[in-house]
């Protein structure tokens, strides 16, 4: 398995990581996510892949988040293993690779949310020695 970053406007995030993201996030346009990572990095969005046999068969968005209950911590947006690769090892790699970023970029902690209706993703959580933490709250804002 080959784990890459992906800069953006690189063919590569609409032809082949969009489509595994979508498993996460259906309603996710191409123009969508173009424009969140093209806003999104300079303020550290990145995006990784993992290619197995040379498919796209996971995507992560992280990005490195200063604040006081942390200090400095990786925080994953999005981790999603194509489903035809689920249970392969794709998201341990992952987030392996995020781990080893983290420590290299000076954190001390590595944290996501999960949405609570997926219960599988909170077992392979658990599984990966993840904890957790505390309750997401958030509110729609019109």
């Amino acid at each position: 398995m080959e784990i890459i970053d992906i800069e953006p406007g690189d063919a590569r995030l609409i032809e082949e990581l969009l489509p595994v993201l979508r498993e996460l996030r259906p309603n996710l346009s191409a123009e969508d996510f173009a424009a969140v990572y093209d806003e999104g990095h300079p303020q550290g969005l990145r995006f990784t892949a993992a290619y197995a046999e040379g498919r796209c068969v996971g995507v992560t968005g992280w990005r490195t988040v200063a604040n006081t209950n942390r200090l400095r911590m990786l925080y994953v947006d999005d981790l999603v293993t194509a489903s035809a690769a689920r249970s392969t090892g794709v998201g341990r790699a992952l987030l392996g690779y995020l781990e080893a970023r983290a420590r290299e970029l000076g954190c001390n902690a590595l944290h996501l949310d999960s949405g609570t209706h997926r219960r599988d993703a909170h077992r392979f959580y658990m599984r990966e020695r993840m904890t957790i933490m505390a309750f997401h709250f958030s509110k729609d804002l019109d």
